[in-house]
């Protein structure tokens, strides 16, 4: 009753009522976005990073998952949109755990809170290494388990955060309503010899555990913003203070995976 009750005061007007799988919720997020102007600054942050990230010595088309209400393309200009159903900005219609894409013909994979709603990532992530060249990446910025972020998640998110899931997948359904945003701590951080052994093509790069504060002040796409715009970089700057103590403050994490030659190569 007390987390409904508190939800209902903070939701945002836009959104009250949406069934979020609908392709309208979609939308209808990508104005919100462009109407907040912290979470939109939030959003180019991560956009920033992500082309910072990109290897600068690969060639080969960039694939955007579960791109939504996203706008990366204002900076991955040639980067490939994808959605689970159509939207009007978005190139192609596809499933992650399906790629319609050649072996090696991919230069990298980026995704902005996806890696959380993919049913079996299982799937996703032996068919990255297939279409991935040697050389690329998948960069994803996702939900991190911090002690922070844990009673965030657990108190004011609406998606589920389930640390001790016993298993990497979920029954699938509604592509927005189905989750675990504790998913990806979980393959990356706490089954991580287990994901290594399973995926020796893939090496992970980097965890950067990032923004305890920013996200939750820009009220993310479903609650109210809790400040304006202008003061995100002060905000940004305040984050910055606290980058000694990020693994227990972190919300989000930007994981990066590495695509590594196939063992035979080595040999």
């Amino acid at each position: 009753m007390g987390k409904a009750f508190l939800r209902s005061i903070l939701e945002h007007p836009a959104t009250r009522g949406l069934d979020l799988d609908a392709p309208e919720t979609s939308l209808r997020r990508g104005a919100i976005i462009q109407q907040k102007g912290f979470l939109k600054r939030f959003y180019q942050d991560c956009y920033r990073s992500m082309l910072r990230t990109l290897p600068a010595a690969f060639k080969g088309p960039v694939l955007e998952l579960g791109s939504g209400g996203g706008f990366i393309r204002e900076y991955i200009p040639d980067c490939i949109t994808s959605e689970l159903f159509p939207l009007p900005d978005v190139q192609m219609v596809l499933d992650g755990q399906l790629l319609p894409f050649a072996e090696q013909s991919l230069g990298a994979i980026v995704m902005l809170d996806v890696f959380h709603h993919l049913p079996n990532v299982r799937f996703f992530l032996k068919e990255a290494g297939r279409c991935i060249k040697q050389g690329g990446c998948i960069i994803m910025i996702e939900p991190w388990k911090t002690t922070w972020s844990h009673y965030i998640y657990t108190h004011l998110h609406h998606e589920p955060f389930d640390c001790k899931a016993p298993d990497w997948k979920f029954p699938g359904g509604g592509p927005l309503s189905d989750a675990n945003s504790a998913l990806p701590w979980i393959v990356f951080e706490r089954d991580r010899r287990m994901f290594e052994r399973e995926f020796p093509e893939w090496r992970i790069a980097s965890i950067q555990q990032r923004a305890p504060f920013c996200y939750l002040l820009s009220g993310g796409v479903s609650l109210r913003s809790f400040a304006p715009g202008w003061l995100y970089p002060c905000c940004r700057a305040i984050e910055h203070l606290f980058q000694p103590w990020m693994k227990y403050l972190a919300m989000f994490a930007q994981i990066v995976l590495a695509k590594e030659p196939a063992k035979r190569e080595l040999d």
